[in-house]
């Protein structure tokens, strides 16, 4: 199943399921970008919008692209200001939105869907503005090396797991400064109480030079 398809599937139980990586992505978000000015942005991978009401707080504008038409049916509902652009786009393809006119990209828990980083930061890159910020929030790769991945329940209580893709912490470092980003800060988080364990996510903000 694709991922457009697997994640329209999801949707309708997205926000109310039991989630660990969904809720710590949300506070890592708020944690890591409250320390960033930025005005225009481009999300990747909005979904039902878990971080663009957030995002609306300190954005002028926001251009939000999921793959999955129902997720950004549910984002629509739930938040309706005129600045922000909901579109469905296929993120490993060409991104609809103009060069060079944002300040700042966020990716939240999209990357792992994706093989080929190098078309994200290609991309990336020419749609940031000089000195612009890319934040990356993924599931840690030690969570990925014990086995855990997305997944949720299906209607007839199924399991259903989402295709993924394992991405070192060095891979994004490399990829990043092959495509002409410097890394501003690199942190690891852990689940509340569990903070000898592995930790669940890896967060990025890279610098376009």
């Amino acid at each position: 199943m694709s991922i457009d398809q697997s994640y329209n599937q999801w949707a309708d139980s997205y926000d109310n399921n039991l989630n660990k990586t969904r809720d710590l992505d949300q506070i890592v978000t708020k944690e890591v970008l409250g320390k960033l000015k930025f005005s225009e942005v481009l999300e990747l991978g909005c979904g039902t919008g878990k971080n663009t009401t957030w995002l609306l707080e300190k954005a002028s504008n926001i251009q939000a692209l999921d793959f999955s038409r129902k997720m950004l049916d549910l984002a629509k509902a739930k938040i309706q200001s005129e600045k922000v652009h909901f579109l469905q786009a296929d993120l490993k393809a060409f991104w609809p939105v103009p060069n060079n006119a944002f300040d700042l990209i966020t990716s939240s828990l999209v990357l792992e869907h994706i093989d080929d980083l190098h078309i994200i930061f290609r991309q990336a890159f020419d749609k940031l503005r000089q000195g612009g910020y890319f934040f990356i929030s993924e599931l840690h790769p030690n969570k990925q090396y014990q086995g855990s991945q997305a997944k949720f329940e299906t209607p007839d209580g199924k399991t259903h797991f989402l295709e993924v893709y394992t991405h070192h912490i060095s891979e994004f470092t490399d990829t990043a400064f092959m495509h002409s980003f410097n890394l501003v800060e690199l942190k690891e988080w852990f689940d509340e109480g569990d903070e000898n364990g592995a930790p669940r996510l890896v967060s990025f903000v890279f610098q376009k030079k």
